[in-house]
């Protein structure tokens, strides 16, 4: 079996010296290639190494998944807890295969992996990222699963959501700004009037986010 970074199939973006990392988890029934796109358009001076991984479970209608979903908003217990084991094991590894250290490290996702990354980001005995980025996801409810939003004061998390999405609704992210913010996290909030899909506007507002988060100000040339 394999070990590592390779447990999960995955796709890199390298960067010459990246000075951050970036980890995009893709949404129900894709896979590692959906959002790679995502990094030209948030990382256009690939100042950032970005990997996306594989979701571990291959389900009907086809593609792959992080869980099975049986009501929105509360995963299968046995699934989720199976890929939040693997992805943890996956993500610990993931410093010493692209150097760059965890706390240095964006976790984001579309959808399902927005779900993945509150999890692995704010759960329970897990280290913190640099920060989160939930588009169009919610922060599970799974008996057994427990967030630790203790000592996140100004910890920082991007959530975008469609006002009109009909798969997720933009209650959920609207509940996570508002629990968020009450624990003390930074929260960077944009809804849209659009369905279950990525604001275009709001990947300028991401840009600058990562900026901030993970790059270090390039000295101006005299």
């Amino acid at each position: 079996m394999a070990a590592g970074i390779d447990a999960l199939a995955h796709r890199k973006r390298s960067a010459a010296e990246p000075e951050g990392a970036l980890v995009l988890l893709h949404g129900r029934g894709a896979d590692e290639l959906d959002l790679l796109p995502l990094a030209d358009k948030l990382d256009p001076e690939r100042r950032l190494a970005v990997v996306a991984p594989r979701a571990p479970l291959s389900l009907p209608p086809g593609g792959h998944h992080w869980y099975v979903v049986r009501r929105v908003g509360y995963p299968d217990a046995d699934t989720f807890f199976d890929s939040f084991g693997r992805l943890a094991e996956w993500l610990d590894s993931l410093p010493d295969a692209i150097g760059v250290p965890w706390e240095r490290t964006v976790l984001g996702g579309f959808s399902m992996g927005a779900v993945m990354s509150y999890a692995l980001g704010l759960g329970a005995g897990r280290p913190a990222p640099a920060g989160i980025l939930a588009l169009s996801g919610f922060i599970p409810s799974v008996e057994g699963f427990e967030l630790d939003l203790g000592h996140r004061q100004g910890f920082p998390v991007a959530i975008g959501h469609g006002a009109e999405d009909p798969v997720i609704s933009v209650d959920f992210a609207r509940e996570a700004r508002r629990r968020l913010e009450e624990a003390g996290l930074a929260v960077l909030y944009r809804e849209a009037a659009m369905a279950h899909t990525i604001e275009p506007r709001f990947i300028e507002a991401l840009r600058d986010w990562l900026k901030e988060r993970l790059v270090e100000p390039r000295p101006r040339e005299r």
